[in-house]
């Protein structure tokens, strides 16, 4: 009877440790009949046409497989982690290679939550929240397709979009009433040597110095932050970043990415209503010879909607960019997008939809749709239209 008993409460314990842990497999499988057409002309008029049909993953969702769980750690903290997978079901090629989506642990309480790993940027979730497109398929606005605008003349966005590795992340507590607010700080995790005269060049095949490559440092490291309010039908946060894109004590160079956008969304029950500015700032600080390189501007917004219709939702977003080259003698590249998309939901986790899309360059800019082909810029073509266009399923668990 006495051994029954104890059996009996070892069953009490087990059952309650376990029912202060959960942990839960979830995903998003996303697959979509897509087409791409772009058209560059030269000063002639004539016109070359770059196409493309794919059978392609994430057209409405981003596929993926992720774990998460969480632990009730008691007097109100508990510790989590999070670890999500991109997938390919189009061809089955990527599976669970990799956590590169997002790869956490966290620890949280009446504090907010402290999560250490790989995540999203804060700069990233106002592009995000604020496209009516969620930023996938061939819908997704252009604040950050930050490509070639010409020959020889690239904008290098930030190398942490729209994620961060080896970071450190802090989240207010959601008890602030609407308040919201998240920080990140990415290490480098690149040697530093001082003074940076005494960083030492690359390497050629060799092994022997080569003074044309140069090691880098600081080459990675990200600080951002987002601060917003939500409450009813009203969202709207600002968020500010920085980042070393490139950094070489050696040459005495440094590469700085400088983000900043503000978005906002109201929801009037029949209509959704979103709007964001964005600013990205290219510049490049010299060490040993005085002044810095004037870089390059990217300065664009985004306007969109949308509206509930019986089980569906209508979806529209028109987005602009352009780029302030600091050259009075070239005209300021931009580009425009349109795109006008459907969701028909047949339950709460399965969906059909349908999105066209299509953006126009003007003065050498050269963006594409979303995983479309590039442009024919050879030959004194200027890159045009690219149209492009999803029809896809969507399922979640």
């Amino acid at each position: 009877m006495k051994q029954k008993l104890i059996g009996f409460a070892l069953m009490l314990v087990g059952g309650a440790a376990t029912a202060q842990s959960s942990v839960t497999l979830f995903g998003v499988v996303d697959a979509a009949i897509s087409g791409f057409i772009n058209k560059s002309t030269d000063r002639a008029g004539r016109t070359v046409t770059v196409s493309r049909h794919d059978l392609r993953n994430s057209g409405y969702n981003t596929s993926r497989l992720g774990f998460r769980g969480t632990e009730d750690l008691g007097g109100g903290w508990s510790a989590g982690f999070w670890l999500e997978a991109p997938i390919t079901n189009d061809d089955g090629a990527t599976g669970i290679a990799n956590f590169s989506r997002r790869s956490t642990v966290s620890l949280s309480g009446d504090f907010g939550e402290v999560r250490l790993g790989r995540d999203h940027t804060p700069t990233y979730w106002n592009n995000s929240v604020f496209d009516p497109m969620g930023q996938v398929g061939v819908g997704a606005n252009l604040l950050n397709s930050v490509g070639s605008i010409s020959p020889g003349r690239d904008f290098k966005a930030s190398t942490n979009y729209p994620r961060a590795s080896n970071s450190i992340g802090y989240f207010l507590p959601p008890t602030l009433g609407g308040w919201y607010g998240q920080l990140m700080y990415s290490f480098h995790e690149n040697t530093k040597y001082d003074p940076g005269s005494a960083t030492p060049p690359g390497l050629n095949a060799a092994g022997a110095p080569n003074t044309g490559a140069v090691a880098t440092a600081r080459a990675g490291r990200y600080v951002g932050g987002r601060f917003g309010y939500a409450s009813g039908p009203l969202d709207v946060a600002a968020a500010y970043a920085q980042d070393t894109t490139g950094d070489s004590y050696y040459a005495g160079t440094t590469d700085v990415t400088k983000t900043a956008n503000v978005g906002a969304s109201y929801d009037f029950g029949v209509l959704k209503l979103f709007g964001e500015l964005a600013r990205e700032r290219r510049v490049r600080d010299y060490a040993v010879t005085s002044g810095a390189s004037p870089g390059i501007d990217l300065d664009g917004y985004l306007v969109g909607f949308t509206v509930p219709v019986g089980p569906g939702l209508i979806r529209a977003a028109y987005s602009q960019v352009r780029y302030d080259l600091h050259t009075p003698a070239l005209p300021n590249p931009k580009a425009s997008k349109v795109a006008l998309g459907y969701v028909h939901n047949l339950s709460k986790r399965t969906a059909l939809y349908a999105t066209v899309a299509r953006i126009s360059n003007k003065n050498g800019a050269a963006l594409t749709i979303n995983g479309g082909p590039a442009f024919v810029t050879n030959a004194g073509y200027t890159p045009g239209v690219a149209t492009g266009y999803d029809l896809g399923i969507r399922h979640s668990f």
